[in-house]
C-alpha cells in the first residue's frame, strides 16, 4: 500500500531529525562554513519535502536525501563563486575570529587537497558510511567509476599522509 503525502512528509522529517549531524557534515564538507552549512541543512530539508513525488522507495531515502544535499551544496558553491567581493572590509565584518577545530587536522588537509570528485567519495564512503551502489546514486556516477574514485582518492592521501608524517 503505497504511503499518504503525509505519512511521506513525516518519514522525511523524522530522517533530518535523526540524521542532522551527517546531513551537516556532508554540507560541511563542500562549504567549509558552519553557517552555509546550516543553509544548505535547511534548503536540502525544504527541498526534499518540496520533491517528495519523487522519493520512489521510502527504504531509499539516505541516497535519495544525501542526493539533495551534494546538489544543493554544489548550487551554493555555484552561487557563491559568481559573487565578486567589492570590499576587504566586507571579510573582517564576516569573520568571527574563531576557527574551526579538528581531531586531525593532517587527514583534513589531506582531504582538501583531493580534486572534488574524489574528496566527496572518499566523505560519502568513510564518513558517511554509504555503500558504494549508495554513492553510484547519490552522484549520479557509474559504480564502476566511484570504484575508481575511491582508490585513486585513497592512493593519494596515502602518498599525501606518508609525505608528512
Amino acid at each position: 500500500m503505497p504511503m499518504s503525502e503525509c505519512d511521506v512528509e513525516h518519514k522525511i522529517a523524522e530522517y533530518a531529525i535523526g540524521n542532522q549531524n551527517s546531513i551537516y557534515r556532508l554540507a560541511f564538507s563542500y562549504v567549509k562554513n558552519a553557517d552555509d552549512a546550516l543553509d544548505i541543512v535547511q534548503e536540502s530539508i525544504y527541498k526534499a519535502i518540496s520533491s517528495k513525488d519523487s522519493l520512489k522507495n521510502p527504504k531509499s531515502i539516505k541516497p535519495w536525501f544525501y542526493k539533495i544535499v551534494v546538489n544543493t551544496s554544489l548550487d551554493w558553491i555555484r552561487r557563491k563563486k559568481r559573487l565578486a567581493v567589492a570590499d576587504e572590509d566586507l571579510l573582517f565584518l564576516e569573520d568571527t575570529g574563531e576557527n574551526d577545530h579538528y581531531p586531525d587536522i593532517d587527514l583534513y588537509r589531506a582531504l582538501d587537497s583531493l580534486p572534488d570528485d574524489y574528496r566527496i567519495v572518499v566523505v560519502l564512503r568513510y564518513f558517511e558510511d554509504l555503500k558504494l551502489e549508495e554513492i553510484a546514486e547519490v552522484l549520479n556516477q557509474n559504480i564502476s567509476t566511484v570504484k575508481t574514485h575511491l582508490y585513486k582518492s585513497l592512493d593519494r592521501l596515502r602518498v599525501k599522509m606518508s609525505d608528512e608524517g
